[in-house]
């Protein structure tokens, strides 16, 4: 009778050389951007999990997002044009260390300005498209802003195209002085050239929307929108305390405060924002 000896199981033991010695001055290796932390619920949120609308899938809070993304988010596949992207730029104040500020936002942002703009389709429908980036300069507003989008506005005239733009701003551009607050009014008067000739225009006001951007044309629109939670007012929460000399309620400047007392139209939380805002053009231009 043959006897086999049977195999051993062996665990496989690793030798020193091959045990990977415990540095404690060694961080673990994260890449940039796979985690989020969440600012209203304070939770770390895996990016992955909030694309492609980028919103916290704990407490639906609303992260901002660039013109790049939101153009993604709203328009249809390559149907966006972009226009006006070769304006100069200027320095009117000689304000210092400004050129070297806007180059920097620019390597930044990945984009010319403060505002992107162009021509796009929504569901087929065509427009004169906006959407202003908050991650340039927080959005201010200078002299190339106001050409830009007045430039928008009076191409979409010629062209009898609905508009629609996205604001997202801290408000005038402070190194430009007077000639950016001059934009309120050339932005504010081809917004009126527009709605006199009867066509439509609908602002959606995303975090932040303040300044001069708020007094002028993101509360022109015929309709306007908002996202859950944006912040939208004129002056600040402190600048207002000192200027009527009594507290006011934290939320009194969010989206939610605004549509209860009549200042917007309509909050639409950003995964719904496309099929909504199709449907308010399909109503509003039809021929």
């Amino acid at each position: 009778m043959a006897f086999k000896r049977k195999k051993k199981s062996y665990i496989h033991v690793p030798q020193a050389s091959q045990v990977d010695v415990v540095d404690p001055n060694h961080k673990p290796y994260i890449p940039d951007g796979m985690w989020q932390k969440c600012p209203q619920c304070q939770q770390t949120i895996l990016t992955q999990d909030m694309k492609p609308a980028y919103v916290c899938s704990n407490c639906d809070y609303h992260f901002r997002i660039s013109a790049q993304e939101r153009i993604r988010l709203i328009l249809d596949q390559d149907s966006f044009e972009p226009l006006f992207e070769d304006g100069g730029h200027a320095n009117p104040l000689d304000f210092p260390g400004y050129e070297e500020k806007r180059a920097k936002a620019q390597e930044r942002a990945q984009t010319d300005e403060a505002i992107t703009t162009g021509l796009g389709k929504l569901n087929g429908q065509k427009l004169a498209f906006a959407c202003m980036n908050p991650f340039f300069m927080m959005g201010s507003m200078g002299a190339r802003v106001g050409e830009k989008l007045t430039s928008l506005f009076e191409l979409a005239l010629k062209e009898s195209l609905p508009v629609v733009v996205f604001t997202a701003s801290g408000g005038a551009r402070m190194q430009e002085g007077i000639v950016s607050l001059m934009q309120m009014a050339k932005i504010s008067l081809a917004v009126e050239r527009h709605s006199e000739a009867g066509l439509f225009y609908l602002a959606v006001l995303t975090d932040p929307t303040t300044g001069g951007v708020t007094a002028s044309f993101a509360m022109q629109a015929d309709i306007i929108c908002a996202e859950p939670g944006a912040l939208i007012g004129f002056a600040g929460k402190r600048v207002i305390e000192q200027t009527i000399h009594q507290a006011v309620p934290d939320s009194f400047q969010s989206a939610e405060h605004q549509l209860a007392h009549g200042f917007v139209d309509r909050i639409i939380p950003r995964q719904q924002l496309r099929e909504e805002l199709s449907a308010l053009l399909s109503i509003h231009c039809q021929a």
